[in-house]
């Protein structure tokens, strides 16, 4: 025979938990598991409402939950140019600071099979949350329509999806460009940009096209390029034959290094004959010949906001507040006025 006050009462769990502190169970796992990433706020509001409701632990969840790897991914289109490189070297060494290893995977193309996969992939691996390093809009669009299960942050700004971006001024950073052309004096200005469907190129170009209006200047057709410095060269040798620019703005430091090239072996004097500046400070740009102008991008600082905005995502707290990163103008040898050339 049972009375009422005979009955045992139900155990709490940790879900009863997560409700009274007003956090996610998951949270509450990490609590208990003494996860680096959890705020001392959150921390002590998880353990005050443990001891309110007497919580005690399955023994056996917890080494289960403890067992398994605390992983972020990294999905990158961009192989092996810098300022992607110098981002994921920055997202790793944040990530480990705050107890998460990094899982990083390559796309062959930007396909929807391919990135299909990679997602795929990523969920096979349990990974807490995605940085995207794709400046491309298809792969967002993509993205946005695979139905990702986990946090998505992404370092540039981006057209389509879901993924919460952390980006530089890319415009900005354009505009600076140009306008330090037209202080100089020049107003015959080229452009050459990046490829078609690549966020930072439109970005860039719309810079472009936001100073020459604003100078009250008309624009040149742009030339399309691939951000190589191969290409570069290659618009260098057939740029050479022109005389209606004065000065160009490449998209990105290795077009502009190429272009230098191929106008030296044409015979074109840089900046004697026509001026040049890049896009990115590359580590090289302050060691060619002449040394090159170029607008500067904190790669490694937009890593680290990426990762703690996909933890914040992670842990469900508010997202940190974060100003559009402003690039730096920097001015280096290949650029001159148009009056001082000899």
């Amino acid at each position: 025979m049972s009375g009422d006050g005979e009955a045992r009462a139900k155990p709490a769990s940790i879900r009863d938990v997560a409700r009274l502190a007003a956090v996610s169970y998951q949270t509450v796992s990490r609590v208990l598991n003494d996860h680096p990433s959890i705020r001392d706020d959150t921390r002590q509001r998880v353990l005050s409402a443990i001891q309110t409701l007497d919580y005690r632990p399955n023994q056996a969840a917890r080494a289960l939950a403890s067992s398994r790897p605390n992983v972020l991914g990294i999905l990158s289109a961009t192989i092996g140019e810098y300022g992607t490189t110098s981002a994921i070297v920055a997202i790793e060494r944040v990530a480990r600071e705050r107890g998460f290893s990094i899982s990083t995977l390559n796309l062959p193309d930007a396909s929807p099979e391919a990135i299909g996969e990679a997602v795929r992939q990523f969920d096979h691996e349990q990974v807490a949350g995605i940085i995207v390093l794709a400046p491309q809009v298809r792969v967002f669009n993509v993205i946005g329509g695979l139905g990702v299960r986990v946090p998505v942050a992404s370092l540039h700004t981006g057209a389509g999806g879901t993924a919460e971006s952390i980006a530089s001024d890319q415009r900005l950073g354009a505009s600076m460009a140009v306008q330090h052309l037209v202080a100089l004096g020049h107003q015959d200005i080229l452009h050459i940009a990046g490829p078609q469907d690549w966020i930072e190129a439109e970005s860039r170009m719309h810079g472009y096209l936001d100073a020459m209006f604003e100078a009250d200047l008309s624009t040149l057709p742009p030339i399309r390029g691939d951000w190589t410095a191969d290409f570069g060269y290659f618009a260098g040798r057939e740029l050479s034959e022109r005389r209606d620019f004065t000065a160009i703005f490449a998209a990105n430091d290795l077009m502009a290094i190429g272009l230098m090239h191929g106008f030296r072996d044409a015979g074109v004097r840089v900046p004697d004959d026509v001026c040049v500046i890049g896009f990115d400070d590359i580590p090289v740009a302050a060691h060619t010949w002449p040394t090159l102008s170029t607008v500067r991008v904190d790669f490694a600082e937009l890593g680290r906001r990426a990762v703690m905005h996909l933890l914040a995502s992670i842990e469900q707290q508010p997202d940190p507040e974060f100003e559009l990163l402003s690039p730096e103008l920097i001015v280096r040898e290949s650029t001159t006025s148009p009056a001082m050339r000899r």
